[in-house]
């Protein structure tokens, strides 16, 4: 097991089935005691889309939202909409530092959108960290645990394709070194690619 991602070091969901994972996937972290061991055995494999998968569901959710952050910001639109950026400004206010109101504050600024940037996929991921789906005014609408996974995913695979969708893959493994030095402590920060 890889001792180095302690921000990884913990089960893998009882139910893979959210993840998606591939066929090949499941049958190489079955039995794997911690989601650092599954990510380790998909990488010496090359399943880098399914490592993608399991870090965005099995990193806490304030980091793996920091994450998606970070690819958003790694391959900037030439020309950034204004709500992208406000979203994904609220989205890192929340990681630094969670509150109802800051939740609430991204899913305001996603739905002023049609939900396809990494930006928005960050400030979703955010909003369905817990609390509720609803409307403050409604009973609460408790957020299904797999939901921050799946808009992080969506968001780093939206930054992977964004302007030059040919160099995904290689966009791909950046961003796992990202989340791997995201999940030993550090900020996971990358170089900005020229638009």
């Amino acid at each position: 097991m890889n001792k180095s991602l302690p921000k990884l070091a913990v089960p893998l969901p009882i139910s893979l089935d959210p993840l998606k994972l591939s066929t090949e996937a499941l049958g190489l972290v079955a039995g794997a005691k911690s989601a650092a061991e599954g990510l380790d055995r998909l990488l010496a494999a090359k399943l880098t889309e399914d490592a993608i998968r399991l870090v965005s569901h099995t990193l806490p959710k304030r980091e793996a939202v920091w994450w998606c952050c970070m690819c958003a910001r790694s391959v900037p639109a030439p020309i950034q909409e204004v709500v992208d950026l406000e979203a994904l400004q609220a989205a890192e206010a929340w990681v630094r530092r969670p509150s109802e109101e800051a939740r609430r504050a991204c899913m305001t600024l996603a739905q002023k959108t049609k939900f396809n940037s990494p930006e928005i996929w960050a400030a979703v991921g955010a909003f369905w960290t817990g609390g509720s789906m609803g409307p403050e005014s409604a009973p609460a609408i408790p957020v299904p645990e797999h939901f921050t996974g799946l808009a992080v995913h969506g968001g780093v695979m939206l930054a992977s394709v964004r302007l030059r969708p040919e160099n995904a893959m290689a966009r791909l493994g950046r961003f796992l070194t990202s989340a791997q030095e995201i999940a030993s402590g550090g900020a996971g920060v990358m170089a900005v690619e020229e638009a």
